[in-house]
């Protein structure tokens, strides 16, 4: 390899490792970075690979650790997160393999019932309150089943007390 290519994967390397340094990244976002720098698409396929091989390059693991993070830290549904891999570049494969793992009705419903109790506080006694209730949770990425089933919860709650 002549000076000018060994210089521009060297860059594509430092950014690579800079990048996934700070945070994870799927493929399709590490090399819209690369591109973004004006790198050659040689050094870009190169630098791509050789962090793939040493493991700091994971689609399968972003993936992963994105659906657990926006499940238990910001209460997104499935639909809200699976735009979000879709975004990312995730291969839609994949996208249903990582939404398919523990994620049945209950954990949605649960999750949907945690995100009502913190963003309607009040009682979900009228049609207004229960529209907005649904209209987060539709926004948060839930199904309308999930999100009838966590209203219609609150509700039956409201009504023991």
């Amino acid at each position: 390899m002549s000076a000018q290519p060994q210089e521009a994967l060297e860059d594509a390397l430092a950014r690579c490792y800079r990048h996934l340094g700070r945070r994870e990244h799927s493929t399709a976002e590490l090399r819209t970075r690369l591109e973004r720098a004006h790198l050659p698409p040689a050094a870009i396929d190169a630098a791509i690979a050789t962090v793939t091989e040493q493991g700091y390059l994971d689609d399968a693991r972003y993936a992963r650790l994105l659906v657990e993070d926006r499940r238990s830290v910001a209460g997104w549904g499935a639909e809200r997160i699976r735009e979000r891999l879709r975004a990312a570049g995730i291969d839609r494969e994949l996208i249903d393999e990582v939404l398919a793992e523990p994620s049945g009705h209950a954990e949605q419903l649960a999750a949907a019932r945690a995100l009502l109790e913190r963003r309607c506080p009040e009682p979900l006694s009228d049609n207004r309150a229960r529209q907005r209730a649904f209209g987060i949770l539709i926004r948060m990425g839930y199904s309308e089943e999930v999100a009838y089933d966590a209203i219609r919860a609150a509700g039956d709650s409201l009504q023991r007390l």
